[in-house]
């Protein structure tokens, strides 16, 4: 057998996960049968196809140590975004979720979104031992999405927080020269080599101030959490903005304002609390009635739509909003998860309203927060992901 029918039947013998029936007659030794060892444990359990036995059904069961080790084998052998998906389907499939009350457990895992969601729907069954160390796991993945996103996002709303601000007939002192000659370069006179500025540029005097409020509001329901994550992220950083007035507001059947927590996005998202049922009007007659400038006000609804509250009394007021001047806009999820499940006919009643929604990934989300600020076309990634 030459070397490349070997490593052939090699990596089928790892697809295939051994057996009598597998074909390949290959036996694994060392690095690879580690690797095969950890990934039996979490998806060989069980009859194969035709009823046979695998050979991969050591399984973890509830050991703590056996767990522990299982996590350092998958760690060492796989990289980090396998780890990542290997530990979600370890506490899906396997129903670990327990163990990850144990301090000794999370300094193990490998921290992701996922697993900060996981964390805060098990927060208030977390024994005290474990709650600092949850802690420490969930500020990790936070500070790191804030360094990947924090730049963009303020760069992206500073440009159009300007834009929104720019007039049309500024006093001298405020006048943008080199924006009006560019605007005005058509109107160049060779004659007298120079530009007759037709259209002035500029920026109204209290520039400095605060230019819009932002209302995020969140939807805490189970199938939610790692738009919870990204979205109290995002609150952190809209709130470090100046020109940018940040409330928060998580629901379920109870509403609850977390804005005087948004200094630290790891408190606002231990003052959520995922699971419960879903009152999105209540959540919204709580957020307009916190509108005191409608003009200059953007609402972001993230939520699955799937509503237990008064239907009708809902889609009211996001039609009071809108009719009010508020920019209203109406997410599916904030999250890379892919195309996620909603409520169709409530997605479709919004749209009738104006409001389409759509999901939306972290990074998308400073160019639909930058047009809804200029008051323009959002820009909608998928138009089948609304009606």
């Amino acid at each position: 057998m030459n070397g490349t029918t070997g490593e052939r039947l090699r990596r089928w013998r790892m697809v295939l996960g051994g057996g009598a029936a597998d074909g390949t007659g290959c036996e694994l030794a060392g690095r690879d049968a580690v690797m095969d060892g950890a990934l039996g444990a979490l998806y060989g359990n069980g009859k194969g196809k035709g009823g046979r036995s695998s050979e991969r059904s050591a399984g973890l069961g509830a050991s703590a140590p056996s767990v522990a080790r299982w996590l350092g084998d998958i760690r060492t052998y796989f990289p980090s975004s396998v780890v990542q998906v290997m530990q979600r389907d370890a506490i899906e499939r396997l129903g670990l979720s327990a163990l990850l009350l144990e301090p000794e457990m999370l300094e193990a895992v490998e921290a992701d979104v996922h697993l900060v969601g996981t964390l805060l729907s098990l927060n208030k069954a977390m024994p005290e031992t474990t709650k600092e160390t949850a802690r420490m796991v969930v500020r990790k993945v936070v500070d790191d999405l804030e360094k990947r996103l924090a730049t963009r996002t303020k760069a992206t709303l500073t440009g159009a927080l300007d834009r929104s601000a720019r007039i049309s007939r500024p006093r001298h002192r405020d006048i943008d020269w080199d924006r009006t000659i560019r605007a005005n370069l058509k109107n160049y006179l060779p004659e007298y080599r120079t530009v007759v500025p037709e259209r002035l540029i500029g920026y109204g005097r209290a520039s400095q101030s605060v230019k819009k409020d932002v209302v995020l509001c969140i939807d805490q329901s189970g199938s939610m959490a790692a738009s919870v994550v990204y979205a109290s992220v995002f609150g952190a950083v809209l709130a470090s903005m100046r020109s940018i007035a940040t409330r928060l507001v998580v629901f379920d059947t109870a509403v609850v304002d977390l804005t005087d927590q948004l200094d630290d996005p790891v408190d606002v998202l231990f003052g959520t609390q995922l699971g419960g049922g879903t009152d999105i009007n209540r959540a919204l007659a709580y957020c307009q009635s916190q509108i005191t400038r409608p003009a200059d006000t953007v609402v972001v609804l993230i939520s699955d739509l799937y509503e237990g509250g008064i239907r009708d009394e809902m889609l009211k007021r996001v039609a009071a909003m809108k009719a009010s001047g508020v920019q209203f806009v109406a997410l599916l999820a904030l999250s890379d998860e892919g195309a996620p499940a909603y409520d169709r006919d409530h997605a479709a009643a919004l749209a009738a309203l104006g409001a389409p929604a759509f999901a939306c990934t972290p990074d998308l989300f400073p160019d639909v927060m930058a047009a809804a600020i200029e008051k323009r076309e959002l820009p909608i990634p998928d138009m089948e992901t609304h009606q």
